[in-house]
This record gives structure tokens, C-alpha cells and sequence, in this order.
């Protein structure tokens, strides 16, 4: 399945189950309260597949999957025959139809729950929170090649992937953030990275990048790619070659090299390369030349360049007991639910770029290919961020959505009558500007993502 295809898959796969589980929250509870559900929709426009159940419910299926709805008997878009006066959703007391309309949002978070328990169940392959390189902030911070980070703050980062979310959620706030730290020896200690010194405007999207943090995982192989003519390991190595040690000191990855050979450069001007080459040891003598760039910066070379990168294996699985897994997948639904709402309150004061906090279709549907192509796991946590997102953003008090309606229920037990007509046609003219200008936006930032 190419990635196109596979993009509009997987996302009309999401928002099947989100939609769906979403409007069935609402006619789960409106059923609860007798009220008369006439259609349950996923997705608008014109039906695909229509049913009509034994309790007078019209269930469809329809053209565009970008949302759904639950049309429930009401006076105010219709007639009601007087023997279905009690029925009606208008009829019932403003308590049950708040929970009515708070049980789709609900249900979303509920959902979300549910997919992270069993992503934690089945386990979710990742790589371990190995530090490979570091500079910048990260070294100003102490840490070094080999530390597994433990902790952010108070968030435990079992895996790579935790870190990562951890660390750019950190950013955010350019403020201090102490790190629990595991050196290689097994000792552990608190480094504290140092935020505040991340520039003010810079891609929210590439904070390990800005932080200075290179994982184990992403460093290149000590493996020679090729070799440049006239260089001075033309004629002494060769493409394949491993290299292990130079100078007496061992390489362990391709970005080992650099400092390696300009300590060598500046001290002795020549030395022992030592490299593995179909499975046997060579000690190699070289002398790196000195190369000048462009701005007048010094260097020292070899003239090599590193092999082609592969995708390293696996090397932690994120997955607990079926028991142990209920309070973790609690726990993570607070901590994406919280994270999503300080994101809204970041971007509504200016201090996340709106592009980085708002995304279309165009976005989601990548992302959950590129989810789906991880494994199972990973798009179930896929699908839980998203069924949070759902939730939440639809209890933002904006007419049309749950929230704006939560928001005149409010109103009517505080004022002890219904918002009027008038007040609420405008409100919903409002709502739906927000609405199509967030659209608008979304679309804007997926075509920028595109491009970009």
C-alpha cells in the first residue's frame, strides 16, 4: 500500500472508531434519559448505508468522514406528536441534557483510555533513553555518551520515545528542568538542562535538535562509506572498513571520528588507525590533513565519508501486566489531557507558533500512516492522543460544538430560563465562523507542512 493510499486509510480508520465511540457517548446517555434518538450518523452528506433499527433509529453511514452527529427528537426542528412530548430532548431537565451532551466528549476520554491499556499490554517496541552525542545545552547540562535518562522532572522516561515528548513539552516554557541521570557505571544523579538558554524563536517541532541531544540509536556506524582520491586514507582504507579505534582511543560510532582526528592533528600529526576488515584487526598509520573552510574555520580529515544508515533494531518494549497497566493508562490520559490544554493556553498567549498546535487532515492522515507502519502498539497510542484531542476540543465553550452547548446550559441553571432564540441563532453564527477559521487554518498549516 503506497503512502497516499495508506494515509487515507488509516485515517478514515481513526476517524471511524473516534467518531463513532464519540456520538455513541451521546446516544448511549440520551437513550439512558428515554429520549428518542431519530439518527445516529458517522460522517455527513449524502448516506452510504442506512439502517433502521427496532427502536426507531435510523443508523447511517455517510459520504464525508470528517465528524458525525446524533439527531435526537426535538421540538424545535419539528413537530412532535403529543405522545412523544416526554421523549423529547427539549422536554428534559437542563442537568440531563448537559450530561447528554458532556457524554461525547467523555466517551472520547474514556476510549482513550482504553486503546493505552491495551497498547501497554501488547507491548510498544521502542529504544532504550540512551544518550549518543551531545552538545550545546546538553553538554552544558554534564551529560555524556552512554547516560540513560531516567526521569524529566517528575515524568518517568522509560523509553526513548518519553524522553522525546517529555523533553519538547520542557521547551516549551524555556525554564530549567532537572533530568534523572544512570551513568554507565551505574551511578545516578540529577543534571539539570538548562532551558532558558534555548533561543527565543526557533521550530518548537526540533527541540532535541536545539537541546543538543543525539540518541544512541541515530548515531552513524564507524563504518567507512568511501573514500575521497588524493586524501589521506585513499590507498589505506576502504569502504567497509570498521573503524575501532584511533590513536589508541576506541570509536564507537561515526561521530567518535571528527574530534579524534583533530586531537590527533594538533598533537602528534600522525598515528594508528585501527579498523576491522573482513573479520580481520588492522592497525593502520595515518596523518590527517589540515582543511580550511570556507569562514576560516580549521579542521582535520581523513577524507572519508560514513556508509549509508541503517534503521537500528529495537532494543526496549514499553509493556506491563494487564493489572499494572489500568493506573499507567490512567495516568497518561491526565498527563495527555493536561499537556493538550496547556498547549491551547500556550498558543491562545503567544507562546507556541499557531502552526505547531493546529493541524488538518492532511497532517493526521501522515501521521497515522506512518503510526500504523510502526506496528499496532504504536497506532492504538496513536489513536488514544487523538481521541483525547477530540474530547477536549469539543468542550471548548464555542457554539456548535458540545462545549458552546454545555456552555447555554450553564446559563439556563444559572438564569433559570433557556438563552434565548435570538441570543442562540447568533451564537451559532459565531461558533461556525470559529469553526470554518479553524478549518482554514488547519488547511493552511497542512499545505506549510507540505511544502515546508
Amino acid at each position: 500500500m503506497n503512502e497516499f493510499f495508506g494515509s487515507v486509510w488509516w485515517l478514515l480508520v481513526a476517524l471511524g472508531v473516534l467518531v463513532t465511540f464519540h456520538e455513541y457517548g451521546h446516544f448511549w446517555v440520551a437513550r439512558r434519559f428515554k429520549v428518542k434518538v431519530l439518527r445516529f450518523s458517522v460522517g455527513f452528506g449524502k448516506p452510504l448505508w442506512t439502517w433502521h433499527g427496532k427502536d426507531g433509529t435510523e443508523y447511517v453511514i455517510a459520504a464525508i468522514p470528517l465528524g458525525g452527529y446524533v439527531r435526537m427528537l426535538d421540538e424545535r426542528e419539528g413537530d412532535v406528536s403529543p405522545k412523544e412530548l416526554s421523549q423529547a430532548f427539549n422536554r428534559k431537565p437542563v442537568l440531563q441534557r448537559m450530561a447528554i451532551a458532556a457524554a461525547g466528549p467523555l466517551a472520547n476520554l474514556l476510549l482513550a483510555f482504553g486503546l493505552l491499556w491495551a497498547m501497554l499490554v501488547i507491548g510498544r517496541p521502542d529504544y532504550a533513553p540512551v544518550v549518543g552525542h551531545v552538545q550545546g545545552i546538553a553538554a552544558q547540562a554534564g551529560l555524556h555518551p552512554g547516560d540513560v535518562i531516567t526521569k524529566v522532572g517528575e515524568r518517568a522516561t522509560p523509553t526513548w520515545s518519553e524522553l522525546g515528548i517529555a523533553l519538547s513539552i520542557a521547551a516549551l516554557d524555556h525554564k530549567p528542568v532537572p533530568l534523572g541521570v544512570r551513568q554507565p557505571d551505574g551511578q545516578e544523579s540529577t543534571r539539570v538542562l538548562p532551558l532558558q538558554n534555548l533561543p527565543a524563536q526557533r521550530d518548537e517541532t526540533r527541540a532535541l535538535a536545539d537541546i543538543g541531544l543525539i540518541p544512541r540509536h541515530l548515531l552513524l556506524p564507524a563504518v567507512v562509506g568511501s573514500v575521497r582520491e588524493g586524501s589521506p586514507a585513499w590507498g589505506v582504507l576502504a569502504a567497509g572498513d570498521r573503524i575501532t579505534a584511533i590513536d589508541g582511543q576506541p570509536v564507537s560510532s561515526f561521530e567518535d571520528i571528527a574530534p579524534l582526528v583533530a586531537r590527533l592533528g594538533e598533537t602528534s600529526h600522525h598515528g594508528m588507525v585501527e579498523v576491522e576488515r573482513d573479520g580481520q584487526r588492522l592497525a593502520l598509520e595515518l596523518s590527517p590533513q589540515r582543511f580550511t573552510d570556507d569562514s576560516g574555520g580549521l579542521h582535520w580529515i581523513l577524507g572519508i565519508t560514513a556508509a549509508s544508515p541503517v534503521e537500528a533494531p529495537h532494543d526496549a518494549v514499553l509493556r506491563l501486566s494487564a493489572v499494572a497497566a489500568i493506573p499507567a493508562a490512567a495516568r497518561e490520559t491526565l498527563f495527555q489531557s493536561r499537556q493538550i490544554v496547556e498547549m491551547i493556553a500556550r498558543a491562545f498567549s503567544g507562546r507556541v507558533a499557531v502552526e505547531n498546535t493546529v493541524s488538518g487532515p492532511l497532517t493526521i492522515a501522515r501521521a497515522a500512516n506512518d503510526f500504523a507502519a510502526r506496528g499496532p502498539a504504536w497506532f492504538l497510542e496513536f489513536l488514544a492522543l487523538l481521541s483525547v484531542s477530540l474530547g477536549l476540543l469539543n468542550l471548548l465553550p464555542i457554539p456548535v460544538l458540545d462545549g458552546g452547548h454545555l456552555l447555554y446550559y450553564l446559563i439556563e441553571l444559572a438564569a433559570g430560563r433557556p438563552l434565548g432564540e435570538r441570543a442562540q441563532a447568533v451564537g451559532q453564527y459565531i461558533g461556525l465562523a470559529l469553526i470554518a477559521g479553524l478549518m482554514g487554518l488547519a488547511f493552511y498549516n497542512d499545505i506549510l507542512h507540505l511544502v515546508s
